[in-house]
């Protein structure tokens, strides 16, 4: 399982009602798991935390407990979580302490009541029984989305000795609210209990330490980490029992280096935007603590790494495959990061000097030091450091600086397409209640070739089921002039999803052809296809339809999609066949494809990937399409999948070879050729796509480069500019 970066939610689809209906996940009524998470920005964040306590880690491993539409609700997942702890872990009764939602009069919550009498017919000493408010005992995942009360499960490390010291060990939270974007809550149609507990607390309380870093799972790195540099030994002191940090620094290298290992081993790398950036913040955060506080020499954080994997290469076999690769990128940003941490320090000295007594660091020099400015300090470390010399910084100028970067960056980002029309969670749950089937878009293959050469597009007749305004409000009927949204039985349109841009075209009343419905979009929410239309007459539920897609958009996003096969098959040709797709997006105009690499792609590499592309357009190659069950799609050799969910059955597009010789284990063709999980509309033969040329090449982060390629006639074109320029160049 990849790691999920801030907050682990990978069954938010089955909360909002949005899951596949035709996938593993819309089957699920009950779930165990371990998932691995990381928690370092957002509303989740744990970073700032680490290091100063006992157990806050920005990587842990999260066992949890999930049911998903009433399976079951507070009772059971109270009672299941109690006779673990006690009866199956021992864990004595009355070391552990629960909390419960007190209710939110602002809010218009009550005190969640049920819960508090269940622990308490578990048991629970009505003194271990305690109430809080919404900050404490109201899970949210964001500012909007699924949210509901939780009860908390603590654990007393004082063992009735002296006052009550308690570590929350397990929440539970019952998931029965949809916090709206107006900041309201709605009740959701179905409930959902999602439990987490912490594997490192567990572990804790399973061995007897007061703290996480004392178990197992800490001890080798933390031994490590001592061999490796000029500091004491590591004794557990925190606040101002740890003088000069240095149990706090063992604690903060020990966590950022699993996290740092787990990350890059799934793919994502220190950056300058997004995850990225909050991995390289992670990052110089150790190597900070590692250098100053540790007097660490260069080099301790990447010897670290075969520790980590030692420890959790087992579980967790991406970082013994890829340990080498996460030693190089640590050890290179952590020498990029040691130059630009000695200027920065001269920098602060230099400044402290000319300042007076109690006056604040400069926000300009800070922000000049920091991630947004030159040198690439993060600002939590930059107010670390200058806490240690006892000034404080211009927090109020920094945050004006921060605006106003923030203003200038917004001015010059490429305009954001719109999100279009919605389903909300609560219309999808009136559609299910209702008993509305997912919509039928399999006529969006029923297309065929002609002996021309030519593509020919069947329409489809279909029933307006239900129809939505803007805002989303289910109507009955809409007017002239009106934009709406369009629910059917049946479409033959594509709705934006696995890259693919949506189709886009009209349809007509069947009883009125002259009359045209622009359609501008389709997207898919739970297996209900929207389609985005604007009236230019009346139309009301029940009235049949015809629908024609845009035959020249779709046919350009046939090609790039067939294309995109092709290059992804070519890039693992020249690269290996290890090389991992990172993403992708199509539309007629062009292709763009994110592939993880471990340099940037040579001149020599990408004209090797550009000619393996149109060896197989020359050939004119056959595709084959075909539904089958997703478990013959394990184990193929070659097959390629992306990390994400498919239906069952799964659509499998195969170049050159009949699917069903492509699955066969022994005829090895996926190897050979093109064989991909795919539920994309893709031509019938390879040679449509005319030519492919590579008209853009840069590094998102290290380790990721994105390809822009163009085909056809632009292709042709981009081709021979090139070879004009050439020339010219000559």
């Amino acid at each position: 399982m990849r790691t999920e970066i801030f907050i682990c939610f990978q069954f938010k689809p089955i909360f909002l009602g949005t899951v596949n209906p035709r996938s593993e996940m819309a089957g699920f009524r009950r779930v165990a798991n371990s998932q691995k998470c990381v928690r370092a920005g957002g509303r989740h964040s744990d970073l700032e935390d680490v290091g100063r306590d006992l157990s806050h880690h920005t990587f842990f491993e999260m066992l949890g407990n999930w049911a998903f539409g009433g399976e079951y609700f507070k009772e059971e997942a109270c009672s299941m979580a109690w006779e673990l702890l006690t009866q199956v872990y021992g864990i004595p009764e009355d070391r552990l302490w629960v909390s419960y939602f007190g209710g939110d009069p602002k809010a218009g919550l009550d005190p969640d009541l049920e819960s508090r009498d269940i622990w308490l017919s578990l048991g629970v000493p009505a003194s271990h029984v305690l109430s809080f408010g919404p900050q404490e005992n109201f899970w949210e995942m964001g500012d909007t989305g699924p949210c509901g009360p939780c009860t908390e499960i603590h654990y007393d490390l004082a063992g009735r000795v002296g006052a009550p010291q308690l570590v929350e060990l397990w929440n539970l939270v019952f998931i029965q609210h949809n916090r709206e974007a107006d900041g309201s809550l709605q009740p959701l149609p179905q409930r959902h209990v999602d439990t987490g507990m912490g594997l490192e607390r567990l572990v804790a309380v399973l061995q007897g330490t007061r703290s996480t870093y004392d178990t197992d799972l800490f001890s080798p790195l933390l031994k490590a980490i001592h061999q490796g540099c000029g500091a004491p030994p590591y004794l557990g002191r925190v606040g101002a029992a740890d003088e000069g940090r240095t149990d706090m620094a063992y604690r903060v290298v020990a966590d950022h280096i699993r996290t740092l290992s787990i990350c890059i081993a799934d793919g994502v790398y220190p950056g300058m935007s997004g995850a990225p950036l909050v991995l390289r913040r992670i990052l110089r955060r150790a190597v900070r603590f590692s250098t100053e506080v540790l007097r660490a020499p260069p080099g301790l954080l990447s010897s670290l790494v075969p520790i980590v994997v030692e420890t959790l290469g087992d579980a967790y076999p991406e970082l013994q495959k890829n340990s080498a690769q996460i030693a190089s990128v640590i050890s290179e940003d952590e020498a990029a990061f040691l130059a630009s941490l000695q200027r920065g320090r001269r920098i602060i000295d230099r400044t402290l000097r000319r300042l007076g007594p109690a006056k604040l660091f400069p926000a300009e020099v800070a922000w000049s030091l920091s991630l947004s400015g030159n040198l690439g300090l993060p600002l939590d470390l930059l107010e670390l450091m200058l806490e240690e010399k006892g000034v404080q910084l211009d927090s109020a100028g920094l945050a004006r600086l921060a605006q106003e970067d923030a203003q200038h960056r917004s001015q010059q980002a490429e305009p954001v397409q719109e999100q279009g029309l919605q389903l909300s969670v609560h219309a999808l749950g009136e559609l299910q209640r209702r008993g509305v089937p997912p919509t039928d878009d399999s006529p969006k293959y029923n297309y065929s070739l002609r002996p021309s050469g030519s593509y020919e597009f069947s329409t489809c007749e279909a029933q307006v089921l239900q129809l939505y305004t803007e805002d989303g409000t289910a109507v009955a009927s809409v007017g002239k002039g009106q934009r709406f949204g369009l629910l059917l039985d049946k479409t033959n349109f594509y709705a934006e999803q696995g890259g693919q841009a949506s189709d886009r075209g009209y349809l007509t009343r069947v009883d009125q052809e002259d009359v045209l419905f622009p359609v501008a979009r389709a997207q898919v929410f739970g297996g209900f296809i929207l389609h985005e239309a604007v009236a230019p007459e009346d139309l009301k539920v029940g009235d049949q339809v015809q629908l024609h897609v845009d035959e020249a958009w779709r046919l350009g996003c046939m090609k790039k999609h067939t294309a995109t096969h092709l290059l992804s098959w070519a890039l693992r040709q020249a690269l290996g066949p290890g090389t991992e797709q990172r993403g992708s997006h199509l539309n007629p105009e062009r292709l763009r494809f994110d592939v993880a690499t471990q340099a940037p792609l040579t001149s020599q590499q990408l004209r090797a990937v550009e000619g393996t592309v149109r060896d197989a357009v020359a050939q004119d190659e056959p595709v084959y399409m075909e539904d089958v069950a997703l478990v013959h799609t394990a184990h193929v050799p070659g097959l390629r999948c992306l990390d994400e969910v498919y239906p069952d059955p799964v659509r499998v597009v195969s170049v050159g070879v009949p699917v069903a010789h492509a699955l066969d284990p022994g005829s090895r063709a996926a190897l050979k050729t093109s064989v991909e999980l795919c539920c994309g509309t893709h031509l019938l033969r390879t040679g449509a796509i005319g030519d492919l040329v590579i008209v853009g090449e840069r590094q998102l982060t290290r380790g990721t480069t994105r390809l822009l390629a163009v085909t056809g006639e632009q292709a042709q074109q981009a081709r021979e500019g090139g070879q004009n320029l050439a020339q010219e160049v000559e």
